[in-house]
């Protein structure tokens, strides 16, 4: 109870999710590499009779963890866990707009019985407190997920100085196609909508571009209006609120404008569109979808980071595979077909 409200508090996320998914989630990630610690062994490569080839799992040393502010435990957990259970020491900073609960988490791991100096929370701002960890020279690998633009100055970083190893999750524009033989068009439309509202549409792998066959377009489209009144936003703190606040005033002003480039490029808007303020001075934007997009439209080609959904209609299998990696972002990909092939 007390992850989830600090995560809901420095995020502004739903309650019931950052109960019921983060901290979850991220304690699950946790045992699990708990649990793997004596189950990882060395392994003898296969070889021919005059060679003898062995594969050794050890501590590269000391890792830095840099993470974003969308979801702070789980991706702390997906990184800390790892490192600590190969045996290194752990340098964490969180992002400057969510740090309580990795600060949290530093407390609990020396409860738990990690020793002092083996895994360290260290806060604050990108070029006070990422860079360093990036451009240290007793750092040996950095493991880093955030924007493409930050993901870049990482991996300079990395080459600037000790050419540590750099894992980097970056940004997304995943494309979710569905064809006319799709098996469960509710499905479909289900989690078209609840995956792009989720955490406020603050996800890289959101499937923020929605290829739609043309034949099947509007009774899709008509499907999916009905579900948006139970995506409106509310009081993250309410048990029963299903998309919360997006996390402050800069990345609401961000999404907006992608809204306002969205209708002046021509796209047709059907739902929302606009900021809500169902709590006082919170940050708060509608569930937003729009309507004939194009590829060449910015809302169709950028990360937006919230709660907006471009929908596309083709009518060729080869056409739409084609612009659906027509993108500088290789996150996520979704296909909707009962033809495997």
């Amino acid at each position: 109870d007390e992850l989830a409200l600090t995560e809901t508090l420095d995020m502004g996320k739903p309650i019931k999710y950052a109960k019921g998914v983060d901290v979850n989630s991220a304690a699950n990630c946790i045992r699990w590499y708990g649990e793997a610690v004596d189950k990882v062994y060395d392994e003898i490569a296969p070889t021919g009779r005059n060679a003898l080839a062995l594969i050794t799992r050890e501590p590269v040393g000391v890792v830095g963890v840099i993470v974003p502010w969308n979801y702070p435990m789980i991706m702390a957990a997906w990184k800390i866990a790892p490192a600590l259970a190969a045996g290194n020491s752990v340098v964490l900073k969180p992002s400057e707009k969510s740090p309580l609960t990795a600060l949290r988490l530093a407390e609990l791991a020396l409860a738990a019985g990690i020793p002092p100096g083996v895994f360290n929370v260290v806060p604050g701002y990108g070029p006070e407190a990422g860079s360093p960890l990036a451009l240290h020279m007793d750092v040996d690998c950095i493991a880093f997920t955030g924007s493409t633009r930050v993901g870049k100055q990482i991996h300079v970083m990395a080459g600037q100085s000790n050419l540590k190893r750099a894992w980097t999750e970056l940004g997304g524009k995943s494309p979710n196609i569905v064809f006319a033989d799709c098996p469960n068009l509710d499905r479909a439309v289900e989690a078209a909508v609840g995956s792009i509202f989720f955490n406020q549409g603050e996800s890289c792998n959101a499937p923020s571009r929605l290829f739609i066959e043309a034949s099947i377009k509007d009774a899709f489209l008509e499907k999916a209006l009905k579900l948006v009144p139970d995506y409106q936003p509310g009081n993250p703190l309410d048990k029963a609120t299903t998309m919360g606040a997006i996390v402050d005033k800069v990345q609401m002003d961000t999404v907006l404008r992608y809204i306002e480039s969205g209708k002046s490029e021509g796209a047709k808007l059907l739902a929302g569109g606009e900021a809500s303020m169902p709590v006082a001075g919170g940050n708060y934007v509608l569930p937003t979808i729009f309507d004939g997009v194009t590829p060449q439209m910015t809302i169709a080609r950028e990360e937006i980071f919230g709660p907006v959904l471009s929908v596309l209609s083709f009518t060729d299998a080869a056409e739409v595979v084609r612009e659906a990696n027509n993108s500088v972002y290789g996150l996520q990909a979704a296909v909707w077909t009962s033809d495997i092939n």
